[in-house]
């Protein structure tokens, strides 16, 4: 009687659990870890310099085969000159190198390879990041169920409503800028803007967007003043130089007048002095004879 009483009662309470949670409804939500990913500036930054790697790596593989390819083009060619033990040994030397390209795609490109174990490396911490916000904010929120949009799993259909990525990337931003704050006034800030809801930073978000493209305007305006007063003066200089040159060269053209009128003056003045000394000896003969 006393097990039936017990039983009974686990039932009730049971019953009651469950139809307190389907007045309350299932509350489901979900994340895009590829959008927190890319969002995240460490992570792009890392990425780019990973894929460097692989366009690095991807190089020596076609250098590797490359020089494959030639010996096997060069043992074609010199084929019919070479003995049995030299093919044998040539293919050999192909052989070893065609192994050891095979083996260095695996090392870096296998599914052991240091391409997936520095892409684990990279997103693991983010992950492991990730993972503790959604905890917190299912218990905070009340969620039952929380998925990520980008894994597996088949959404048919997902409410934006019900996508919290945007409130994971929040606190991730949160704790990037509590590490870098620089003194306790910014500190101060960042807690005061922690504070806010999501849709409050969102709009404080907006006004600071608004002001930085009014001071990027402001920036691009001052620059374009700046730049079309260096083009006036510019071409301001350019103009008095060109006013220079023209009157460099008249300077110089009646400076070269000057010279040649000069030397002609010096010339006559010679001619008619040399004309002078030979007269009296002319005349002298004409009165001898």
């Amino acid at each position: 009687m006393k097990t039936k009483k017990i039983l009974f009662f686990t039932i009730a309470l049971f019953c009651f659990t469950f139809m307190a949670e389907a007045q309350r409804g299932v509350r489901i939500g979900y994340i895009d870890m590829e959008y927190i990913l890319e969002s995240v500036p460490e992570y792009k930054e890392a990425s780019i310099q990973l894929e460097g790697k692989v366009q690095r790596w991807k190089q020596d593989i076609d250098k590797k085969q490359k020089e494959i390819d030639q010996m096997k083009l060069n043992l074609s060619n010199e084929r019919v000159l070479l003995t049995k033990e030299l093919i044998d040994e040539r293919e050999e030397e192909i052989k070893i190198k065609e192994d050891e390209m095979l083996q260095y795609q695996q090392d870096r490109f296998g599914p052991s390879g240091d391409l997936m174990i520095q892409r684990r490396q990279l997103v693991q911490p983010i992950q492991d990041q990730v993972f503790n916000i959604v905890q917190e904010v299912a218990e905070a929120k009340k969620y039952d169920f929380i998925f990520d949009k980008s894994a597996d799993v088949v959404m048919l259909f997902a409410a934006k409503r019900n996508d919290i990525s945007d409130l994971v990337l929040r606190s991730i931003e949160r704790a990037g800028r509590r590490v870098q704050a620089a003194d306790k006034k910014e500190k101060r800030e960042i807690e005061q803007r922690e504070k806010l809801s999501l849709e409050e930073e969102g709009a404080v978000t907006e006004r600071e967007k608004a002001i930085e493209e009014k001071k990027e305007e402001r920036e691009k305006i001052v620059e374009a003043k700046k730049t079309e007063r260096e083009e006036m003066m510019a071409q301001r200089q350019k103009e008095r130089d060109s006013i220079r040159a023209v009157k460099k060269a008249e300077f110089e053209e009646r400076r070269q007048r000057l010279i040649e009128e000069r030397d002609r003056r010096r010339d006559s003045i010679m001619e008619a002095r040399q004309n002078k000394n030979n007269t009296p000896e002319a005349g002298g003969e004409e009165n001898g004879g």
